[in-house]
């Protein structure tokens, strides 16, 4: 069998059995793929061209700094807290604790630390989340000023927030702070937009960040010239996925779930898709981008990994377009992978990196190796694209060395 299609029919039973207790779930068939994928590829036309990070984040008019940041692998998000005030349907995950603030699975109990953090490892951009950041407003305004205090000055930060302890005394001191934007979730209060009222005029750049809702599409192509004339600037799409966590809400929506390597919500892309199409008929002055589940899950992670490798690998060291890093010796290849953790957790890693307010233990871990027997070198031969290996091990070694291109087909 095809090697890449062996791949995708084990993300297809792997899921199936990881929702066997939900035997209702719909997940895409063969025969209906055809169809979805023709609605596609016509809504998909007019951004093709644009489309940036490979394909995976078509966009109309124009696109946040933050969101350019986090496709590059300069951002990181701070989780603020563990902990949310809302109950929105397709929430991820439980959100019920507050935690100390992490990144990365890297716990920063010091503004300093995470400051020192990003000055080491040169991220451009920082994103405070949740949980609900402003249920801790102290907290976000401590590690904010510390970021100004003592980061690069074009550093760029945003905070994400449901809006419902929202105030305009808040949003001041945030923006007196030096908060560049902030990203709304107005699914959370049923899209009202009291709470983006009060950022407007304070905070330099205000955004609505949502999942796209299929069922709340025309409500939002309404809601469109009321968002442009509260301030907000821009409009960023997010495709629904299920977890384990959301399965018994998402479980009564008639939606039809993708294998991909999460399970991702078909309709939810369309509807992003038709809404951007919709902006553009109109020719409304808002920005609108699509960050599809392709985006995240390959440049985030590749993103991450890179910034990390170039910091700490060895200088001599081949870093691919995945982030792992290369090795050739004795007719093997051989891919790894830089890990991050506390240092209080591990009792004898490899090496600790040892800064003024925090250490970490830096682990390689290994991903991939193979004997050496004509692979071509993908970093080289895909530089602009290639076709999909169809056999191992080279699939194999393309998924370590390149970042796939463009919206799976379904």
């Amino acid at each position: 069998m095809n090697a890449y299609y062996d791949y995708l029919n084990r993300l297809v039973n792997d899921h199936k059995q990881e929702y066997r207790d939900w035997p209702g779930l719909k997940w895409l068939n063969t025969y209906e793929a055809e169809k979805h994928q023709q609605q596609r590829d016509k809504l998909l036309l007019p951004f093709q061209q644009d489309a940036l990070f490979k394909g995976t984040k078509p966009y109309y008019n124009h696109l946040s700094k933050g969101c350019e940041l986090c496709g590059q692998g300069l951002w990181s998000c701070l989780f603020i807290t563990g902990k949310c005030n809302a109950n929105c349907f397709y929430c991820p995950a439980p959100q019920t604790h507050d935690e100390v603030p992490t990144s990365q699975g890297l716990t920063f109990e010091t503004p300093e630390a995470y400051a020192e953090y990003i000055n080491f490892f040169g991220f451009k951009g920082v994103s405070f989340s949740g949980g609900e950041p402003l249920l801790f407003p102290e907290r976000v305004l401590a590690y904010l000023k510390a970021l100004r205090k003592h980061s690069n000055p074009d550093l760029y930060i945003w905070m994400y927030t449901n809006g419902i302890k929202a105030s305009e005394a808040l949003f001041d001191q945030l923006a007196e702070a030096g908060l560049d934007e902030v990203r709304f979730d107005i699914g959370a209060t049923n899209y009202n937009l009291d709470a983006v009222a009060k950022a407007s005029g304070r905070v330099p750049h205000v955004t609505v960040e949502i999942p796209a809702v299929p069922e709340e599409k025309k409500r939002l192509m309404d809601l469109l010239p009321e968002l442009i004339n509260s301030g907000v600037t821009r409009l960023n799409l997010h495709q629904m996925r299920l977890t384990p966590y959301n399965v018994k809400k998402l479980s009564k929506h008639d939606y039809t779930y993708i294998t991909a390597e999460r399970p991702i919500v078909l309709e939810s892309e369309l509807a992003a898709l038709e809404i951007m199409n919709y902006a553009s008929d109109k020719q409304l002055d808002l920005g609108i981008n699509y960050c599809s589940f392709y985006f995240k899950f390959r440049f985030q992670k590749a993103g991450y990994r890179k910034q990390i490798a170039k910091k700490l690998a060895d200088r001599k060291a081949t870093i691919t377009e995945s982030g792992y890093l290369k090795t050739s010796a004795d007719n093997k290849l051989s891919y790894q992978g830089i890990l991050l953790s506390d240092a209080s957790k591990l009792n004898a890693p490899a090496r600790h990196l040892v800064l003024e307010h925090k250490n970490y233990n830096v682990l390689l871990a290994n991903a991939f190796a193979t004997k050496v027997k004509n692979i071509p070198d993908f970093s080289q031969k895909c530089k602009t694209s290639c076709a999909t290996p169809e056999k191992e091990p080279a699939f194999s070694v393309w998924k370590h060395e390149v970042i796939e291109s463009g919206l799976r087909e379904y």
